[in-house]
């Protein structure tokens, strides 16, 4: 399996540690070395998250990591990173 981060999944991340940094620099970094700790633990479980119906023909799934959501996708020998955000946010 291969992991990769679409430039969504990073402008996400760069976008969490700037909103953290603002208020807790330590904070920030912990939360986005938990955040990118995670994906390394898909390689050896991928299906780990839950799968997302409303992606039906894609394998589109979610994993949370704390108070955050991160949804990632299964083609073939790669995962793909899609998105990331606090729960707490308005999606």
């Amino acid at each position: 399996m291969e992991l990769k981060w679409t430039s969504k999944a990073l402008s996400d991340l760069a976008r969490l540690h700037e909103f953290l940094s603002s208020i807790n620099k330590q904070a920030a970094s912990a939360t986005v070395q938990s955040l990118t700790a995670v994906p390394a633990k898909l390689l050896v479980q991928p299906r780990l998250g839950e799968r997302l119906d409303e992606f039906d023909s894609r394998e589109v799934r979610r994993i949370l990591v704390g108070s955050y959501e991160m949804r990632y996708e299964i083609q073939n020998s790669t995962i793909y990173v899609l998105r990331l955000w606090h729960t707490r946010e308005d999606r």
